[in-house]
């Protein structure tokens, strides 16, 4: 059976060369690294090489003139690839400019063995081989030895499957001239069985450092996509943060503004009692001054307080209404403190400027799926009323607090599926702003 190139064993041997060159060619063409396209061509090199023993007579004349150019054009295939999956270039710089020499020498030999074939004939082709394949056979266990320094088991196995073929190869090779020539076949053996074994031996090796190596990309991928994830969740908490530390003393100012106001109206009592609600309100911003969220009901509890400061600061005051959704647990939903209170504020400052009475604002907070919808209605002037009040060309600006805000529901959902949309509700009838925000109900 081992006599026979054309029996079973062979024949699966140069159909998995084959099979594997096509394979890892398409996998070149999907991600384009050329460690698959060297690995196909020295796979394919090896098909062509071993598909003479099978050719009929009048195709040997052909495989004279490329049968020992295909080998070399596979060796430097076989050393590309070695270069490519040890990054050789990196690990031993020096060793690789070798490597790099010795590809190009290959390349050299495959065209010089054409053109000796046609000039003397096989025989010196056949010559140099001999010549040429103990040194190059030196310089390749120099090179194993040499690639110990580069650490992993994919160096181990390519080391392991390297030095089966070139025993094996030789073993076909030169055994014929170390032996009686018919030692091998009168034990039912070709000797160019040991080049076939020692092909397959290596390519399953090469294939399991392939496997090998594409696992450990992926994990250093994977595990650098989680680094860069948590990195941008870092720079957007700090973000936040800054945000934050924004928010708290535009708001601060604003209040302190209005105790001001009652110091100056003589208003002792009013402004007792306002201090006394403001150090409440100052109490709960300090205990969240920490936190990035906290619970959308602490978020109300505060908006609550400050909507009662404004109330009392207002002439006439104003009616404040909220509702909300039965469907929604408060204590879940996470929010970033304060988010929603410029939006009141703002409704306070400019929608109630010049309106006398009948001033109301409503908070409706919806369960919408799986987001949350709050609706922030008022009564008052409208926008471009607002805006012509404040002698404001560009309507469309936001103010300060409003842009702070946003930005900080938005950073928080990392900008994915959060609307905050302002429109001006006024119509012939009555006037307002309804101010709508929407984001999911999960971090």
């Amino acid at each position: 059976m081992l006599l026979d190139f054309s029996s079973e064993i062979y024949s699966w041997m140069r159909g998995a060369l084959l099979i594997l060159s096509i394979y890892h060619l398409l996998i070149y063409f999907q991600n384009k690294k050329k460690v698959f396209l060297f690995y196909s061509t020295y796979l394919f090199c090896f098909f062509l090489y071993f598909l003479k023993d099978i050719s009929p007579a009048q195709y040997l004349p052909v495989y004279k003139y490329i049968n020992f150019s295909i080998q070399f054009l596979g060796y430097a295939a076989y050393v590309s690839f070695g270069r490519a999956l040890l990054d050789t270039k990196k690990y031993v710089p020096e060793w690789d400019q070798l490597l790099v020499l010795e590809i190009k020498l290959f390349l050299i030999i495959a065209i010089a063995l054409l053109f000796i074939q046609f000039i003397w004939g096989y025989s010196y082709q056949e010559s140099l081989f001999l010549i040429l394949a103990p040194i190059f056979t030196v310089f390749s266990l120099l090179t194993y030895i040499v690639l110990t320094k580069i650490r992993g088991r994919h160096v181990t196995f390519f080391i392991i499957g390297s030095l089966t073929y070139i025993i094996l190869a030789n073993i076909s090779l030169l055994g014929p001239y170390f032996t009686d020539e018919n030692y091998f076949l009168a034990k039912g053996i070709d000797p160019m069985f040991f080049t076939y074994l020692g092909a397959i031996i290596e390519t399953s090796m090469f294939a399991l450092i392939i496997g090998y190596t594409v696992n450990r990309l992926e994990t250093h991928k994977e595990k650098s996509e989680n680094q860069l994830a948590l990195k941008i969740k870092e720079m957007s908490d700090l973000k936040m943060t800054v945000l934050q530390t924004q928010m708290d003393p535009h708001f601060l100012y604003n209040s302190l503004n209005s105790i001001n106001n009652f110091v100056l109206k003589n208003d002792i009592e009013k402004a007792s009692d306002y201090i006394t609600k403001f150090s409440r309100l100052i109490r709960e911003i300090l205990k969240n001054s920490t936190s990035l969220t906290i619970p959308l009901e602490n978020e109300l509890g505060i908006l609550g307080l400050y909507v009662k400061l404004e109330q009392m600061r207002m002439i006439g005051g104003f009616d404040y209404v909220v509702t909300i959704d039965d469907k929604i647990d408060l204590k879940e939903i996470k929010v970033p403190p304060l988010f929603m209170q410029p939006y009141i504020e703002n409704a306070i400052w400019h929608g109630f400027a010049s309106k006398k009475e009948n001033k109301r604002i409503t908070l409706n907070i919806y369960d919408d799926d799986d987001k949350i919808r709050c609706e922030i209605i008022d009564n008052g002037v409208g926008i471009k009323q607002s805006a012509s009040n404040a002698n404001e060309a560009d309507t469309n600006r936001k103010p300060f607090g409003l842009r702070v805000s946003e930005d900080r529901i938005k950073l928080l959902h990392e900008n994915k599926n959060v609307y905050v949309i302002i429109e001006d509700i006024s119509n012939e009838n009555s006037t307002g702003t309804k101010v709508t925000l929407k984001f999911p109900k999960v971090i």
